[in-house]
């Protein structure tokens, strides 16, 4: 009975490592997987490695089969990224706005019998232009970019703009215009639960900051009553 309690008691305190949320807010039921023909590449920055309660690159990870991830600043001596980007049966492309990148609403991109890979940098603006002068292997790479009209859905984080987007829905729109330039073929209904983890997330972080104020109010309530004046 005493190891069953104690079983009990460290769970919630435990973390899934496979969506390396914590047990108590494991998101992986709400993984629904979609294949693709696309390689994703996700290249995880250490700050958003340690956001545990609200990172999304594990869930876009989880969310695609054909998918890497790797935790790091510095990819110049990758051995996996360079085995990649040396490959001749890839076409690799990184995901980062410029001037000279490839508009993805207007173009498709024409990969021959060659496998696109899609490098995704999982990282704040600040520290993703950082991460991408630092790996100067990934600097060569052609850009990819995309327009779109949505709000991140992202309520517990402040976006810097309001264009800007989660990793999760930025990888949700490329592979919405991927399979509008027959790059792909998946069905309009796996886009609809692709999102799902990241909903479940907002929805759970929102309970809590909602629980917590409310046992703020009660305390501060319980404070009030407990004063006497003599």
């Amino acid at each position: 009975m005493g190891a069953s309690k104690r079983h009990e008691v460290e769970l919630p305190r435990g973390k899934c490592y496979r969506c390396y949320r914590p047990l108590s807010s494991c998101m992986c039921k709400h993984v629904r997987a979609i294949e693709t023909e696309t390689k994703f590449v996700i290249l995880m920055h250490p700050k958003e490695f340690q956001k545990v309660k609200n990172g999304t690159g594990h869930m876009t990870h989880l969310s695609l089969p054909n998918s890497e991830l790797y935790v790091g600043v510095d990819f110049r001596d990758h051995n996996r990224v360079n085995a990649l980007l040396n490959d001749p049966t890839k076409l690799c492309y990184v995901l980062y706005p410029g001037d000279e990148s490839l508009h993805l609403n207007e173009t498709k991109i024409e990969c021959g019998s060659r496998e696109l890979v899609i490098f995704i940098i999982d990282a704040t603006w600040s520290t993703a232009l950082k991460l991408l002068k630092v790996s100067t292997n990934l600097q060569a790479l052609p850009k990819l970019s995309f327009t779109h009209t949505k709000s991140s859905q992202f309520q517990i984080k402040q976006q810097p703009q309001e264009a800007y987007l989660s990793t999760i829905e930025s990888t949700l729109t490329i592979l919405e215009l991927l399979n509008a330039h027959k790059m792909e073929s998946i069905q309009e209904s796996a886009f609809e639960h692709f999102l799902d983890p990241f909903k479940a997330m907002i929805a759970y972080q929102i309970s809590c900051i909602s629980t917590s104020k409310s046992e703020h109010k009660n305390a501060a309530r319980f404070k009030r009553r407990g004063i006497s004046k003599t």
